[in-house]
């Protein structure tokens, strides 16, 4: 017995694509091809963003970590210095009263006479520079030691105004008017090494303002905002070339100072893992940020 041939079945045929279809075909595709393109440059900007942001990160615990190196050697060669400073300085304290009291008449050595008033200038000179240097040991020994903030809750108000009053007759002598603008703001960190930080900047402003010509206005802004305080002064600005070496120890543009006071504010403000930047805004600008705030 022969098999039944199997029925065909008949197949729908496919319709056929219109204009109208294709049309709206390839613009789903650009339209994919679009957002796909929108998502790989958001996506390539992201990647270079966090590629510098990481950057930053890294050269900065680089900076931190050869400061607080550095900070270690100039410790222990300012302890070494400290002690026969100190003698020294107590010896030309006593030569110094000797001669006084020669030159009065009453003392080691005939009265007064010329090489008498010179010896005891020279002496007064010796106290002097001995003073100074003391001053540098100090600066030195407080940019190496370790610095741990024990961070309150305090408002920004009370530290800025705290700066500009211990600042207060260093102030008053250079004719400076202060601006103070906190808005409520609250921030927390440590009370004392932030008051050492801004005491810094404020004198460092001070200084900056000394050789406006006369007339010219001397004006010094401390304000605050969302987790940053600011310190803005009418000098002459930043030049751009010392920008980069601001924060370094030792550097100075400036004939007199040790050139650790903004190192100094650098390490300050570091520890509580926040960061300083220097701006020019009509003057220098410095503002600290305190990401715990």
């Amino acid at each position: 017995m022969t098999a039944a041939a199997p029925e065909a079945v008949a197949v729908p045929a496919k319709p056929a694509l219109s204009v109208e279809d294709l049309h709206e075909l390839i613009g789903a595709y650009n339209g994919i091809t679009e957002k796909l393109q929108r998502s790989h440059e958001a996506l390539q900007g992201e990647v270079k963003r966090l590629r510098a942001e990481l950057a930053t990160t890294s050269e900065q615990l680089q900076r931190s970590k050869r400061l607080a190196a550095l900070g270690e050697m100039a410790a222990g060669i300012a302890h070494e210095v400290r002690n026969p400073l100190g003698a020294i300085g107590l010896y030309a304290e006593l030569v110094a009263a000797d001669l006084e009291m020669a030159e009065a008449g009453g003392g080691v050595a005939a009265p007064a006479s010329k090489p008498v008033r010179e010896a005891r200038g020279n002496a007064g000179k010796i106290t002097g520079a001995v003073r100074s240097l003391s001053a540098v040991v100090n600066d030195v020994l407080s940019f190496a030691q370790q610095v741990e903030p024990r961070t309150v809750d305090v408002p920004a108000e009370k530290l800025l105004r705290s700066a500009a009053e211990a600042a207060g007759p260093e102030l008053a002598a250079a004719g400076v008017s202060v601006g103070l603008d906190a808005g409520g703001v609250r921030l927390r960190v440590d009370p004392d090494l932030v008051h050492r930080a801004l005491l810094n900047l404020v004198r460092n402003a001070v200084d900056a303002m000394a050789g406006l010509p006369a007339g010219r206005p001397r004006t010094l802004r401390l304000a605050a905002g969302a987790g940053y305080l600011r310190v803005a002064d009418s000098g002459p600005g930043i030049d751009p070339d010392a920008a980069d070496r601001l924060f370094n120890p030792f550097f100075t543009t400036r004939s007199s100072g040790t050139g650790l006071g903004l190192a100094i504010v650098h390490r300050l403000v570091d520890a509580h893992g926040g960061a300083v930047a220097v701006e020019n805004r009509g003057g220098a600008a410095f503002t600290l940020t305190f990401p715990e705030s």
